[in-house]
């Protein structure tokens, strides 16, 4: 017997409401049996949420992680989708390499501010 799920189940162990996972399954990315109004998770749909959250948590918006969870499951050596995979990730890193440098110059920019109200506050503690 195949190992299913409930909603409450997949919420509770991924933190995360059943409302979410309603909404993963409205964008295409879960697609559950149901049984009456009950849904009812397989193994692969736990294994797509999970993929669906740490994309979420790289920072993919939900069509590319939907992109890349479905090419998962089609033949891996098909040129065009290892080429378009690969096109997905080289842009993701990019974007990542920019909002990297964007925080280190904004933590640099801190950095001059925490030393100038150092030194102001040095100054007025020496006049006191």
């Amino acid at each position: 017997m195949t190992q299913t799920y409930t909603i409450s189940e997949l919420a509770r162990e991924f933190d995360v409401t059943p409302r979410a996972i309603r909404f993963y399954e409205d964008q295409g990315l879960l697609a559950p049996e149901r049984a009456g109004r009950q849904r009812i998770y397989s193994a692969r749909d736990r294994t797509r949420l999970k993929l669906t959250l740490r994309g979420k948590r790289l920072g993919f918006a939900l069509q590319e992680i939907k992109d890349i969870i479905d090419m998962y499951e089609s033949p891996r050596d098909t040129l065009p989708q290892l080429k378009k995979f690969l096109g997905k990730l080289a842009e993701h890193r990019n974007q990542l390499e920019r909002q990297r440098e964007d925080l280190e110059a904004t933590l640099a920019e801190l950095r001059v501010h925490e030393q100038e109200c150092l030194r102001l506050l040095g100054k007025r503690k020496n006049a006191s």
